[in-house]
């Protein structure tokens, strides 16, 4: 598969009824672009227009994300995410019927039945994240075992941060680059930094850190990391430039992975490569720090068992810092 880069992601505050249409046409017009038919169009327009009500009737600081999916064209994903006031018992939301703050519950029904996948975690008190996905009948099904989720700091329109993956199955390799500061000077340097990634397909960790160090000199820099996960293997290779934070992720504890101090581009104390064994049912994470690395998936029991995009979204929800860009990738490392 080729490496791929984040695609347009369109960020929607759920805060009035016009919200709602201005997703599904955002929906309907990336389904078009996609090869999507008139009926498969129209499915994606409701269950969009169904996720963004639920949002503006009960959700609070409610937004979504719309966008083709990184791995494929012909993939619509959709990531709902909300602070509150969550569900108890999301199975019965979804029968048809089910009666919540005095209207059908038919939202999540409709949603299970149009979506070609779809995941939901929601916790009382703590709010919901709600993921789906529609593809071109036929088409290559997108990978379910990664996702990276970004978003710009404030009103800007480029983020500084960005992620690519290459998915081959058996491994994956991803880069997550943070360019020095934010907006579109910052949106270069890590543009820049997933070219390189491109271009170097096979190589290891450390080989394309310093790549990237090297081709960062003329932007403003930033940090930089790279991981290669063997899935067979259960290990993972690891090298970075600056304040990227990796981790490798288990129900019960964490384990940070090492980068070394400076900033791709303008000074490095000598990349290095390290290896580290991977458990049974992890995670590996890598994410900038527009989020806080204070988070642990030991206060959202039975979370590691949810899709990637649930957990990434999940962990932008709660843990990014308002003040700066953010970027979260999440990558299953089972088999």
């Amino acid at each position: 598969m080729d490496p791929l880069t984040p695609p347009q992601d369109h960020w929607l505050r759920m805060e009035d009824a016009s919200a709602i249409g201005a997703a599904r046409r955002i929906a309907i017009a990336l389904a078009k672009a996609g090869g999507f038919d008139e009926e498969r169009t129209g499915r994606v327009g409701v269950a969009v227009s169904e996720a963004a009500s639920n949002l503006v009737k009960h959700a609070t600081a409610g937004v979504m994300l719309i966008r083709s999916h990184p791995e494929a064209a012909t993939t619509v994903e959709v990531v709902c995410v909300d602070e509150g006031p969550g569900m108890a018992d999301v199975t019965a939301k979804i029968q048809d019927g089910h009666s919540t703050s005095g209207t059908l519950g038919i939202g999540l029904g409709a949603i299970s039945r149009l979506a070609d996948t779809w995941d939901v975690d929601s916790r009382p008190g703590r709010g919901t994240v709600l993921c789906m996905s529609f593809r071109v009948p036929g088409s290559v099904a997108a990978g379910t075992r990664e996702c990276g989720l970004y978003r710009p700091v404030g009103e800007e329109v480029a983020c500084g941060d960005a992620f690519a993956v290459r998915d081959e199955g058996g491994t994956v390799t991803a880069i997550v680059c943070d360019g020095l500061g934010h907006g579109i000077a910052a949106a270069a340097a890590s543009t820049e930094a997933m070219r390189v990634f491109r271009s170097h397909a096979g190589t290891s960790p450390g080989e394309i850190v310093t790549r990237v160090h090297e081709a960062l000199g003329g932007t403003r820099g930033g940090a930089v990391a790279v991981v290669h996960v063997d899935r067979a293997a259960r290990t993972a290779a690891y090298a970075g430039v600056g304040n990227i934070s990796g981790w490798i992720v288990r129900a019960d504890r964490r384990q940070g992975m090492v980068s070394v101090p400076g900033i791709a581009g303008h000074r490095a104390r000598g990349v290095r490569e390290a290896s580290y064994d991977l458990p049974d049912h992890g995670l590996v994470v890598l994410h900038s720090d527009g989020l806080t690395d204070r988070w642990s998936l030991q206060t959202y029991p039975g979370l590691l068992t949810h899709s990637a995009s649930v957990i990434a979204g999940t962990l932008l929800r709660d843990w990014a810092v308002r003040r700066d860009d953010a970027c979260v990738l999440v990558l299953r490392a089972e088999p």
